[in-house]
């Protein structure tokens, strides 16, 4: 932490919060999780449940939140409110109990969106990036002493948590599009790092997505928005790039994990990798300036930036000596940015394996992943990791689709259709050499497999 940097300090509790109880059903997600430990920290009694253990819930058990393991209409405790994300299913057993006892029911959002109005917030969206520059933009205003309330998608290295609730007058939010919940949130400064269609359930056009990002940006005071961003009624807004924009980076240097660069005359050394984590530097120090912080000053808290969870994540060496890193992409724009950023590393040979997310995400972009993974010297793709859908729904859909595509795009490289985890283990320990680099690709559990292969 740089000089004159100050220590997350006491929460303060807030009369908003004080005397609520709240059921969080899934609460063991990265967002569910953040919500319930600032919640908690606000005041708040907090109970939850959620299918199966997590990560995240190891952190709310030392927040002396213990969440229970299965979801069961008696987990719900007599009075409280129920919070639940769109993931959760209308027939959830706590979800019909809380509704048939009268309970106030909430989606996160909602509750979110309460949050977002007790500090100045800065509101991170885009299709692609927000985890990570929320990350940055938190890390930057902790290292900078303005000790800042946040809530994101993922864990921030630096804080060890996904969550927390500084004594400063921000916060900064990361700005989930995916269900238009990002609307509902206060935002001093709204971030729009880039625009892609993504959730075809929720917008059936670009052109949709792209008003609700309008939406989302005209209504703050600072707008920030990224290179090739067209936002009719945000025609102010700070734009930032690389070479060019009123925030811009120059004499760039890409590094085998991380890049060298300068943003208004100051040095920046940034230890993760790719363009497209310079991009997202860029609108984390916009970002930040309404809060007073300066180019120059966040150049250098950036220095110390070690990443967001499940973001380019070292795992460390198998024991043939492949480097093995896992990263969250699950769309195909990130999966050819996380693969680019790869290629940096100069592999003996590059290996990606995918876990394609939801059947109706692969039906739509089974091609578009396959000319992402093609990249790659070897692509071993899984089956789908289905989320809250059901395969009978999505007759035809598996991962399949996506080895076939990846196969028909790779001129002639190796594509290796392995559709369990157990599968992908047993031929990869065989096959990874001293000098490979394998990234594990996807928002399922394929990270399990990083951990498997390097332990």
């Amino acid at each position: 932490m740089s000089e004159g940097a100050k220590q997350p300090t006491a929460t303060t509790k807030s009369p908003v919060f004080q005397g609520r109880r709240l059921h969080f059903i899934g609460i063991g997600g990265a967002g569910m999780s953040g919500l319930a430990l600032v919640a908690r920290a606000l005041g708040a009694e907090v109970s939850g449940s959620d299918q199966a253990d997590s990560p995240y819930c190891k952190r709310l058990r030392a927040a002396a939140i213990e969440p229970v393991i299965g979801h069961h209409a008696a987990n719900v405790p007599e009075g409280a409110e129920v919070v639940l994300s769109t993931a959760i299913p209308a027939d959830n057993p706590e979800l019909l109990a809380a509704q048939e006892a009268g309970a106030r029911i909430l989606h996160r959002g909602d509750l979110l969106g309460e949050v977002s109005q007790l500090k100045r917030a800065i509101a991170i969206g885009g299709t692609h990036g927000k985890t990570t520059t929320a990350s940055m933009a938190t890390h930057v205003l902790r290292e900078c002493g303005r000790d800042p309330g946040f809530l994101i998608g993922g864990e921030l290295r630096s804080a060890g948590t996904n969550a927390g609730w500084g004594a400063g007058e921000w916060v900064v939010v990361e700005a989930d599009e995916s269900d238009r919940s990002f609307l509902k949130l206060a935002r001093e400064v709204a971030v729009v790092t880039n625009v892609e269609l993504d959730h075809h359930a929720t917008y059936r056009s670009l052109g949709e997505l792209e008003d609700a990002f309008d939406e989302f940006a005209c209504s703050a005071k600072v707008r920030v928005v990224g290179p090739g961003v067209e936002l009719p009624r945000a025609l102010d807004a700070v734009r930032f790039g690389i070479g060019e924009g009123d925030l811009y980076a120059e004499k760039l240097e890409l590094l085998p994990l991380g890049s060298r660069f300068a943003i208004d005359g100051a040095a920046v050394e940034l230890a993760v990798p790719g363009a497209h984590n310079v991009l997202n530097a860029l609108a984390a120090v916009a970002a930040c300036r309404p809060a007073g912080v300066e180019p120059g000053e966040a150049a250098a808290a950036l220095g110390s930036f070690g990443g967001a969870g499940r973001r380019f994540e070292a795992h460390g060496t198998t024991p043939s000596g492949a480097r093995v890193f896992d990263d969250y992409a699950h769309h195909p724009t990130e999966v050819a940015a996380t693969l680019d950023a790869a290629r940096n590393l100069a592999p003996r040979r590059l290996v990606a394996c995918f876990q394609p997310h939801l059947f109706s995400r692969t039906a739509r972009l089974a091609r578009q992943f396959g000319g992402a993974l093609a990249k790659a010297d070897l692509a071993v793709v899984l089956d789908v990791y289905p989320a809250r859908e059901k395969a009978e729904d999505f007759p035809g859909v598996s991962g399949l689709l996506v080895a076939r595509a990846a196969a028909d795009a790779a001129d002639g490289r190796p594509v290796w259709w392995l559709p369990t985890l157990e599968d992908a283990e047993r031929r990869l320990r065989e096959k990874l050499h001293h000098g490979d680099v394998l990234v594990t690709l996807g928002a399922g559990n394929v990270d399990e497999l990083a951990r498997r292969l390097t332990t």
